[in-house]
């Protein structure tokens, strides 16, 4: 299906507290993901693919490092009307930042009305996926709804941190609950609960029409809490089934994967899923790839000595390596390097994740753990081996995960 007249409008102004400290000094959105990714990069990435080439970003928390990643990196041609533009808070309702997600396309009204789309996406930039988002508007369109909920089933104990859904045969919401503290289960299947991934579609009437309404209530501001659990009372929502959704060059074993990487244990998780041999998601889809900023001064990966008697050996198995690492006799196990890491001689990087410009130093063993960028890891150090010793150090997530923040000096 075309496209048609369509705008996204791309929610990137989370504070992402879940994530710290990897947002100390970042969005949620610009978090590294994959060695060579920013998170928002699938967003975009999915829309790019899709064909939907005009999308606005709303930024607020922290938003230097996302700007300057999307205005260097996502570059498309103005000359086609084709744009990826980030948006600033810009407190042009008064002298409030947003005060919740719906407030945020308040806010940013003129930038609808200025496009004048059909449609209007409104999603998240904060989720792991791989969507074709036309497969969607297509649906929209047929129930003639005035908007659509992309839905996916999850774990009835793990359902309470979303919003849940109930929907009748026809694919129109009967009820919505914004994070109860027990969801309904899925008709026919009472282990899991329908959950809206937070993807939005909107005929242009409709969502100008609620947006205006619930500013001037004294409300949540929030699309689960205050459009849509309104909203499917007194006219159409449909809900769309994810896991219906069809990816060039996808495999089998990922159609319906969607990660809300709300926290450092499903992060550090999500990272994981792409060293499997046969990945829960695969980076290697030339049909749909996931585009970001180029790396244009990294040289390749280089992996050196093989020493077998000494044990100075360079490796890396079941692991991504991004350009410019150097592997120069350490050891390299199912984890994720992004560029210009260097792992030196006799050192072990055991299911951990390395973010730009991490050095590890000779003799130095680092297991289950994530290291933001521009830390130097210092001959012998050991991390992620004395639970007491990374606690009274470091930040160690609930499951484990010791992390260590961007350019954090550390001493052996």
């Amino acid at each position: 299906m075309s496209v048609g007249k369509t705008l996204a409008m791309i929610l990137a102004g989370g504070e992402g507290r879940r994530l710290a400290p990897l947002t100390q000094e970042r969005s949620k959105p610009a978090v590294t993901f994959g060695g060579r990714y920013r998170i928002i990069d699938f967003v975009l990435s999915n829309f790019a693919n899709s064909g939907v080439l005009r999308m606005k970003v709303l930024t607020q928390y922290k938003s230097e490092s996302l700007n300057t990643h999307i205005s260097r990196g996502w570059r498309l041609s103005p000359m086609l009307g084709q744009f990826v533009e980030s948006v600033p808070a810009q407190q042009r309702t008064g002298p409030e930042w947003y005060k919740g997600s719906a407030d945020a396309i308040y806010q940013n009204l003129n930038l609808v009305t200025d496009e004048e789309p059909d449609h209007v996406f409104v999603f998240g930039a904060d989720h792991i996926y791989r969507m074709d988002v036309r497969q969607m508007l297509e649906f929209h369109v047929a129930q003639k709804a005035d908007c659509t909920v992309a839905a996916i089933p999850m774990p009835i104990e793990e359902a309470s941190s979303f919003g849940v859904i109930t929907a009748d045969d026809q694919g129109r919401m009967i009820d919505f609950q914004e994070k109860p503290k027990k969801p309904k289960p899925m008709s026919g299947n009472p282990r899991s609960a329908l959950v809206s991934m937070g993807n939005y579609l909107f005929t242009t009437e409709a969502l100008v029409r609620e947006i205006v309404q619930d500013a001037g209530k004294d409300s949540a501001h929030d699309f689960g809490k205050s459009i849509i659990t309104e909203m499917h009372k007194r006219t159409l929502v449909a809900v769309y089934d994810f896991a219906t959704n069809k990816v060039p060059g996808q495999l089998p074993a990922e159609v319906g994967y969607w990660r809300d990487v709300g926290d450092l244990d499903t992060y550090y998780d999500c990272n994981m899923d792409l060293v499997a041999v046969d990945p829960k998601l695969s980076l290697y889809n030339a049909r749909w790839p996931i585009y970001t900023a180029p790396a244009h001064t990294a040289a390749p990966a280089k992996f050196v000595f093989a020493n077998e008697e000494e044990k100075r050996v360079g490796r890396a198995t079941d692991s991504l390596v991004s350009e410019g690492c150097i592997i120069s006799g350490g050891r390299v196990d199912r984890s994720v390097l992004s560029p210009n890491v260097r792992v030196n001689s006799y050192a072990d990087v055991e299911e951990s994740i390395l973010f730009e410009r991490v050095r590890v130093g000779r003799h130095a063993r680092i297991r289950r753990a994530i290291i933001d960028k521009n830390v130097d890891i210092p001959a012998g150090l050991h991390i992620g081996y004395d639970p007491d010793e990374d606690k009274r150090r470091f930040f160690v997530s609930p499951k484990g995960i010791v992390i260590v923040p961007k350019g954090m000096r550390l001493s052996a």
